[in-house]
């Protein structure tokens, strides 16, 4: 996600770099403002696409309710974009189109001009969703646990995060020098020398 992002970023239009860095979802100024400095967001709702129009309601389940931690280049992003295009009111949405209506998936695409924007960084077929999953499969790798995973992720079943638990051949190396490192360590405490 990090090459994904900083180079998807760089080709976003201010107004909308924030959402393809962070993904947050739809969140309201007061709650992602107030927690920035911690660099966490926190995730209290959620925005339905229905048929006639877009509603606000709770997530599909309590565990949807969550705090997420972000990383350091999300924030300073983030912190940007409040102060150049989110109003000050707590109930401001964060993420708005130029007009300052709601992004639906349809006309964020247009607005953002993802499927070139994604073609130019050799991700043709790359779909904004996939940023969750990409997120997901770096954590995963970062060593997070199947719980972390379902935290972070807001689902209340292990079904899920087991998703992103796959073990990758980079991750296998990391945890086999990881090993390495630990190994060598208790070594040189006992004085003793590796073979």
């Amino acid at each position: 996600m990090p090459l994904i992002l900083s180079a998807s970023v760089a080709g976003r239009p201010g107004r909308c770099r924030p959402e393809v860095a962070s993904r947050p979802g739809p969140g309201r100024r007061g709650p992602l403002a107030g927690r920035l400095d911690a660099g966490t967001v926190r995730v209290t709702r959620k925005l339905a696409a229905l048929r006639s129009h877009l509603e606000f309601g709770p997530p599909k389940s309590a565990a949807g309710v969550r705090v997420v931690a972000l990383p350091a280049a999300a924030v300073e992003t983030l912190r940007a974009h409040l102060a150049e295009f989110t109003a000050s009111d707590a109930d401001a949405l964060v993420f708005t189109g130029d007009k300052g209506a709601l992004l639906r998936s349809g006309n964020f695409g247009r607005a953002v001009k993802w499927p070139r924007t994604v073609a130019a960084l050799g991700l043709p077929g790359f779909h904004f969703h996939d940023l969750r999953h990409t997120g997901n499969t770096l954590a995963a790798a970062s060593g997070a646990s199947t719980r972390e995973l379902m935290q972070r992720m807001g689902h209340a079943s292990m079904r899920a995060a087991l998703i992103y638990q796959h073990a990758t051949s980079e991750r296998d190396r990391e945890i086999a020098s990881a090993m390495d490192r630990r190994i060598v360590r208790q070594i040189r405490r006992k004085g003793g020398q590796r073979s």
